[in-house]
């Protein structure tokens, strides 16, 4: 059962000071893989294990999640990873921003809380400065990976991902869904969803070498598209 949380009440909106990398991890130096939306953990616990040669941060707006992911971290001494509670919307931007170039590689968004409604459009966790704040972080070929069985969610985030325009899908990849997780590990939603035979929406994006738009026109375009009745000139 998912358990939302507003991420616009006034609580959630406080930004974080997140720990650098140093404080984080035993090895700083290795690329980061960033899980917005980390939930219980189970996912990234599973993928630290498999790949070692990473460090893994999740972030989630969910405290008692973030209680248990860390507990297990820890009982498990798992150095390479780390669950930090925030919103990613407020506090990830800045922590990115003072990463050393390169550090961050890779960044996926996983299942993430189905707001449907168009008056919940500010609470999907996938917002233009979030976008481009990722954008900014990654070098040129670095991966951004989300998945969802909401069609309704996820459709409007590869929208806005395209729209950016700093990111292009691999050559060969299916459209408008790739089939195989390119990650080694399912998440518990996706275990969960596969068992039941429903189908899973995945897209994974590399960032290319197109400057960033600023968020103010990203917000505007994005508006015309996401919100086109709202836009059309009343007689």
């Amino acid at each position: 059962m998912r358990q939302h949380v507003n991420p616009l009440s006034r609580f959630f909106q406080l930004p974080l000071e997140l720990p650098a990398p140093e404080a984080l991890f035993d090895d700083p130096n290795r690329p980061i893989h960033l899980d917005i939306g980390s939930a219980r953990g189970q996912f990234l616990l599973g993928l630290a294990a498999v790949q070692p040669h990473w460090n893994h941060l999740g972030v989630e707006i969910r405290r008692p999640l973030v209680a248990a992911a860390q507990r297990d971290r820890d009982s498990r001494e798992m150095h390479n990873l780390h669950f930090l509670f925030c919103n990613a919307n407020v506090s990830v931007q800045g922590w990115m921003e003072a990463l050393p170039p390169d550090r961050l590689q890779r960044v996926s968004i996983q299942f993430p809380d189905p707001w449907f409604k168009k008056r919940h459009q500010k609470r999907r966790v996938l917002q233009p400065g979030l976008l481009l704040a990722i954008a900014a972080a990654l070098q040129p070929g670095r991966e951004l990976f989300m998945q969802s069985d909401v069609l309704e969610l996820i459709e409007p985030m590869v929208a806005l991902t395209e729209l950016s325009g700093c990111f292009d899908r691999p050559e060969g990849d299916a459209r408008p869904w790739r089939g195989p997780n390119p990650l080694p590990v399912p998440t518990e939603r996706e275990r969960y969803v596969l068992e039941q035979s429903l189908p899973v929406y995945r897209v994974l994006f590399r960032r290319n070498t197109s400057p960033l738009p600023s968020v103010s026109d990203l917000e505007q375009s994005w508006e015309q598209v996401d919100n086109p009745a709202e836009n059309i000139p009343s007689p």
